[in-house]
């Protein structure tokens, strides 16, 4: 059987962590950058959100190959910065994380509704997943900031430039099966994008908003 889009980040998560229970950084990054050729998928409603997650592993890659026995696990890349009181920049690996681990909270969610609302539009689906788990840390009032503003676009614009579900499901999954697929993705994604939550928070690092 062919397999999905998904089948290379199904691969890399089955490495992601330790025998100790770690996440290992690269094989993080390596899961998320796997999902771009996804995004991909969406078009021009997607653009925005696939450079910002390209450009956060980017950053958190740029630490990591700088000493990767150092950093060989991810949140190595926030304790460092934690120690050397850097962690709340605008442009720390600490903040590049949060971020990342959020836009991976929307795809996540966005992959859920899909599979579990099978008369929801993708627009609908698009939007859903966007107020769950981004719109409460931006909105075009809280800053002026470009993070800010792509999100709430990219929210509006997904609404008019949203492909066709149907055909969109199609082009993803091939032969294989789409929706097995995506269901172990959501799976097994998820609880990794709870442990960078519960990490981050252990320091007052999980509420920081765009600014």
């Amino acid at each position: 059987m062919e397999a999905t889009v998904f089948a290379p980040a199904l691969e890399e998560l089955q490495h992601v962590k330790s025998s100790q229970g770690e996440i290992l950084t690269k094989h993080f990054l390596d899961a998320c950058r796997h999902i771009l050729p996804v995004i991909d998928k969406f078009g021009a409603a997607m653009a925005l959100v696939k450079s910002d997650i390209g450009g956060n592993i980017t950053r958190l890659e740029t630490l990591y190959s700088s000493n990767p026995t150092r950093f060989n696990c991810l949140y190595s890349l926030v304790q460092v910065e934690i120690e050397s009181k850097t962690a709340k920049s605008s442009s720390s690996c600490t903040n590049g994380l949060l971020w990342l681990t959020r836009a991976m909270d929307f795809i996540v969610a966005l992959f859920q509704n899909l599979i579990e609302h099978d008369d929801w539009s993708m627009s609908q689906a698009c939007t859903e997943a966007y107020n769950k788990t981004l719109k409460k840390w931006h909105g075009w009032l809280a800053s002026s900031s470009f993070t800010v503003m792509f999100y709430s676009y990219s929210a509006l614009v997904v609404m008019k430039l949203a492909p066709d579900r149907k055909k969109f499901m199609e082009v993803i999954g091939g032969t294989g099966d789409i929706n097995a697929d995506i269901e172990n993705f959501c799976t097994s994604f998820s609880p990794l994008l709870a442990q960078n939550h519960k990490f981050l928070s252990r320091f007052g690092l999980d509420e920081m908003k765009a600014s």
